[in-house]
């Protein structure tokens, strides 16, 4: 198992999906997806629909309150691979390894990879 550097973890807790989400929407947009795309790929990793992203936004909920009330994807253990120097599946972390699940989501929806490859169908 790997370890990121100490403090990284209370940095991310800290850190408000408001803040993040401009850049994945970014990242998506300018490899040709879309915002519906990405709000796919997040309301299946978390159950978070539109109604509940814009709340989470407006209120700058921060990612340990994201992810603690939500009911993450029975499947998100399937995504694995390397983000950030990091194997997904090594990290110690609950919260680095959810929000880890969300970046590697959010880079093979840029990717151009195919939807149900992303949401893992029939895995």
């Amino acid at each position: 198992m790997k370890t990121p550097p100490p403090g990284t973890e209370e940095r991310i807790a800290k850190m408000t999906f408001a803040s993040v989400y401009p850049h994945y929407v970014t990242k998506v947009e300018k490899k040709g997806r879309t915002k519906e795309e990405l709000h796919e790929v997040i309301k299946w990793l978390t159950g978070y629909g539109d109604k509940k992203l814009k709340t989470i936004i407006d209120d700058k909920v921060n990612f340990e309150t994201f992810f603690k009330k939500c009911k993450l994807n029975k499947n998100a253990p399937l995504i694995k691979g390397v983000i950030c120097g990091y194997r997904i599946e090594e990290l110690e972390s609950p919260l680095i390894r959810n929000v880890r699940y969300l970046d590697k989501l959010v880079d093979e929806l840029a990717k151009g990879r195919k939807m149900e490859k992303i949401l893992r169908v029939d895995e």
